[in-house]
């Protein structure tokens, strides 16, 4: 453990600010394999539903700093790429 205050602080700070980026990047990854699941199952109407909501989660993680700019776009053009292939 840190003696000094300042230190113990931050540590505390980094470990909650851990937490919460850990069950971000979980729940992003859970709306992609859902993604997924819809794909497989096929209904045009569902899948471009939850592309859009795909999307719109890549965007805020990149803008909380969970992702870099480029890799949200990697995932959003393969995203587009199964959709294109569904249709």
């Amino acid at each position: 453990m840190a003696n000094i205050k300042s230190a113990a602080k931050r540590v505390l700070l980094s470990r909650a600010r851990n937490a919460r980026n850990k069950a971000d990047k979980t729940e992003l990854k859970t709306t992609l394999k859902k993604f997924d699941a819809v794909v497989a199952a096929g209904d045009p109407a569902e899948i471009e539903a939850c592309f859009r909501f795909c999307t719109k989660a890549l965007d805020q993680a990149t803008a909380k700093g969970l992702l870099h700019k480029n890799n949200a776009a990697r995932k959003k053009s393969q995203l587009a790429a199964k959709v294109n292939a569904a249709k």
